[in-house]
């Protein structure tokens, strides 16, 4: 489950994305320079494809088990991200996932509306399918995409190869998992899988809080954001799934925001991502598409101490027990940091070392904090004992 929005104004197009997957599903970005392929054929996640001649630079976030990306940018400043919907269409048991029309997308188009076309085409020739889940494999989906470049953006919403589309040139639009574009939704939307995803609780928060946003630091808040609260509540069935900054916890359904990204789109494109989950604690990095970063190994879904992603996530699932305490240890030194950026942002490399030092000072704070009694309710707290259990995640 995911959020995704964008602001189109005179002066360029903010976007920004929560990716909302399993708790231990580890997202990687990476760097790919503009190239002309020798081989025929892509193999994308579960099929292959013909290639093309020339691909663009792309820089991706993705599923460390995909070929796909969960949102990414090209040299041109094309930026997408998907979402999950549930429609009235057959599931197909193959195809292109959402994640590899994202990355195709972006890797062939110079464009908004041509990386659109470019979708539609693959989706129409192709089709999409496939498993999506990490931990249910079976689990698939057809999906929707936003679509942004400098100058505007695009809706495009699908239903098996059914497909239809929005241009928004003015304005604030975000999409989550369900079907909107009118006329296409009524006729395809699964409600009751829709509605359980809570999907337009989410979309009436992100709109209204996006309405007034300028910047950068604006988008990220929209992307931090539990709702009514300072720190999430967690339901019985489906855990954090009505707010964009999710933190699972459903014994039905759950998601977790493992992977945040957010671009200013005009003359001189930028990118913040924070390359780790439970975005209310990350501290977003500048990124480029030509500046890529050594970042080390990639993480699977077991806990790795050498990965970014594995360092971050101790931390978060510590300081989650009990938020309202131990958050402030280290968030307003975070907000500092992350203001500083905004005004002058640094190479990707010193600024992924420098977070890389915080957040290893900041883990120790809250280690040595003193003992902590989890807040959250018993289902909370047995969703993620297990889920530390399968990373081999210990206390």
């Amino acid at each position: 489950m995911c959020d995704t929005m964008v602001v189109v104004h005179a002066g360029g197009v903010l976007f920004a994305k929560n990716s909302d997957r399993d708790p231990n599903e580890a997202q990687v970005p990476q760097w790919h320079a503009r190239r002309r392929p020798t081989e025929p054929t892509v193999r994308c996640t579960h099929i292959e494809i013909p290639q093309v001649a020339e691909t663009n630079a792309v820089l991706i976030s993705r599923p460390f088990w995909m070929w796909g990306a969960e949102m990414g940018t090209n040299e041109h400043g094309v930026t997408i991200g998907n979402e999950a919907v549930f429609t009235d269409q057959p599931y197909a048991a193959t195809g292109l996932t959402g994640m590899d029309l994202v990355r195709l997308g972006l890797e062939r188009a110079s464009t908004a509306e041509e990386a659109v076309g470019v979708i539609v085409g693959l989706l129409e020739t192709h089709g999409q399918g496939g498993g999506c889940g990490f931990e249910d494999p079976t689990f698939t989906y057809h999906n929707s995409f936003l679509v942004a470049d400098p100058t505007e953006a695009w809706v495009l919403e699908t239903a098996g190869r059914l497909w239809a589309t929005e241009r928004i040139v003015r304005g604030v639009r975000t999409i989550s998992n369900g079907l909107t574009i009118p006329g296409f939704a009524e006729a395809h939307r699964d409600r009751l899988r829709t509605r359980f995803a809570a999907c337009d609780i989410r979309i009436a928060l992100t709109s209204r809080l996006a309405s007034g946003a300028l910047g950068v630091a604006d988008m990220l808040a929209v992307l931090r954001s539990h709702g009514a609260h300072r720190w999430p509540r967690y339901h019985l069935l489906n855990g954090t799934l009505d707010i964009p900054c999710m933190h699972g916890g459903g014994i039905v359904a759950s998601s977790s925001s493992v992977a945040g990204w957010v671009s200013a789109l005009g003359e001189a494109p930028r990118h913040w991502i924070s390359a780790t989950s439970a975005q209310c604690l990350a501290l977003f990095k500048p990124v480029s598409v030509d500046d890529p970063v050594d970042l080390g190994p990639i993480p699977t879904g077991v806990a790795d101490e050498r990965t970014l992603w594995w360092r971050h996530e101790r931390l978060a699932r510590a300081t989650m027990r009990d938020p309202a305490r131990l958050a402030p240890l280290f968030s307003d030194e975070r907000d500092r940091i992350e203001a500083r950026w905004l005004n002058d942002p640094p190479r990707s490399a010193e600024a992924f070392a420098e977070a890389d030092e915080h957040l290893a000072t900041w883990s120790h704070r809250i280690e040595t904090a003193g003992p902590t009694i989890d807040v959250r309710p018993v289902w909370a707290r047995r969703y993620w004992s297990r889920r530390d259990r399968q990373a081999a995640l210990s206390r």
